[in-house]
């Protein structure tokens, strides 16, 4: 595994190479260097040996820095992550909310048994045949199927890998605006989650969860697009009626979905 720091579009983890965006390059802020050493940390544990490669400045703060990082530091991360300017009204990851996005089908089954589940929990198959399935693009080793992943709050790629699902391919500007058919989320508070007893920080996600999240005990707003409140309704047991919202989609895109879904959320975080 290789970390690349540098002057990339936005972070992202593909093939093995974790490709860190600074906000303001070449300035190295605390919380990237600890997202790059997590990164690090996490590949290590997992036997994989990590290389850095950045400019010489970069590379020597990042090593000066590292003693505090392993006595446990922790910086916690801004309110705006600017890494990703892509979303038209924030230009940046809000980082008070995260969230997780399934299709409804799959929300019928998270919401009926109360938890969300890792991957290799909910569909009974072993890491390794995950890994080789067709629709993990990005190469992703087979630990990482024991995780449950969490996006920003007001991030659209939950959203955006449902879509790719359904259609089994990259969707298109077409998919994402016209066609648009929003997945349901299940937000949480970034703070209670990073407390999860098995929380796990990798430095590219805020966030994963091995294994499951019990419902009941963390999420804060569970959104269902209003369309879908007939198939859903009936499978949401009694003690999560009250967390669970059906929000009319009238939004032209995928973008303008985010936005409105994060700041109804939103509400429920003051």
């Amino acid at each position: 595994m290789q970390i690349k720091i540098g002057e990339f579009e936005y972070s992202e983890c593909w093939d093995g190479v974790f490709y860190k965006k600074l906000s303001d390059y070449p300035t190295i802020t605390e919380w990237e260097i600890q997202s790059a050493l997590d990164f690090e940390n996490y590949e290590k544990s997992n036997g994989r040996e990590c290389d850095i490669e950045a400019s010489e400045d970069i590379l020597s703060k990042i090593n000066i820095y590292r003693a505090k990082y392993e006595s446990g530091y922790r910086v916690s991360p801004p309110e705006i992550i600017t890494e990703c300017t892509a979303c038209p009204k924030y230009k940046g990851c809000l980082t008070e909310l995260v969230c997780h996005t399934s299709s409804i089908e799959n929300a019928i089954k998270i919401i009926e048994c109360g938890r969300l589940l890792s991957p290799v929990r909910a569909r009974k198959m072993s890491a390794r045949e995950l890994r080789e399935e067709k629709r993990n693009a990005a190469n992703d080793p087979e630990d990482y199927f024991d995780y449950i992943m969490f996006a920003w709050g007001n991030c659209q790629a939950g959203d955006r890998l449902v879509m790719e699902r359904k259609l089994g391919r990259f969707p298109d500007e077409k998919d994402l605006s016209t066609d648009f058919t929003p997945g349901v989320r299940f937000f949480f508070r970034y703070k209670d989650l990073a407390s999860h007893p098995d929380a796990v920080f990798e430095g590219v996600l805020p966030l994963k969860v091995k294994n499951e999240v019990v419902l009941k005990d963390y999420v804060l707003r569970i959104v269902v697009p209003a369309d879908y409140r007939e198939l859903l309704e009936s499978h949401i047991p009694s003690n999560l009626s009250s967390k669970v919202s059906f929000l009319k989609n009238d939004t032209k895109d995928i973008w303008e979905w985010s936005e409105k879904v994060y700041e109804f959320v939103r509400k429920y975080d003051r």
